[in-house]
């Protein structure tokens, strides 16, 4: 038997907030330039509609991949937005994601209805389009306040890094000097990191060691009731 609605029901989408830290610790967001209407030509987040075979995380993930050419990142639920004049097609609700990349790793690839992709820093961006300047706001804001209390800023870094490096990053996100040795002392003392028998490699300054972060040491932490606060 088949079922109809006898309401009208508004279309969904996912709109989906990138961030990567490029080579001098300045954060960016990937943002592609939009080939059909409307905002034709406009830069704006990545994203597009919800096909009915799938779940919001498979679209997110396939929207990323045909815009940017980026897969296999790590990608979380933002909030959902259905203000009902967000979209001058038609009533749409969408569901914002955002991720976070190493841009090394993860090269670009924009196609399907994007004409372009690049990467823009977070404070000096084009005015974009629907609503995706509050959707980035709020994804902002997420990023400041959890990376204090789930290691998600490793996932910005190379698979092997500097503690210096590691200290940039939540610098650059938090937008204030740490002090070097408590930062240290604090992700040293939570056993969370593997020092390795490597040094950086061509360099200027003094080879620092690298080190890797313990993913699956992390979660069995977690599961006991381990609180990575920094």
């Amino acid at each position: 038997m088949t079922y109809t609605y006898e309401f009208p029901r508004p279309a969904l989408t996912v709109d989906c907030v990138v961030f990567g830290l490029d080579e001098d610790d300045l954060l960016k967001i990937m943002l592609i330039q939009r080939k059909v209407p409307p905002f034709e030509g406009q830069w704006a987040l990545p994203g597009g509609f919800v096909r009915i075979e799938e779940n919001l995380e498979a679209a997110a993930r396939r929207e990323l991949r045909e815009e940017t050419g980026i897969k296999n990142v790590f990608l979380e639920q933002l909030y959902t937005y259905g203000d009902v004049n967000r979209d001058p097609r038609d009533r749409v609700v969408t569901v914002a994601y955002f991720a976070l990349i190493n841009l090394s790793e993860h090269p670009i690839d924009a196609a399907t209805d994007a004409t372009d992709a690049a990467w823009f820093p977070a404070t000096k961006k084009p005015p974009l389009p629907f609503d995706h300047e509050q959707i980035l706001a709020t994804a902002l804001a997420r990023l400041k306040g959890k990376v204090r209390y789930e290691p998600i800023g490793f996932e910005l870094l190379p698979k092997k890094f500097t503690l210096t490096q590691l200290q940039k990053v939540y610098e650059t996100i938090l937008e204030q000097k740490l002090d070097k040795r408590n930062f240290r002392k604090k992700i040293l003392k939570m056993e969370l990191l593997v020092a390795l028998d490597e040094t950086e490699i061509g360099v200027a300054h003094r080879a620092a060691r690298l080190y890797k972060f313990d993913e699956r040491k992390y979660h069995k932490l977690k599961q006991k009731g381990f609180n990575f606060e920094l």
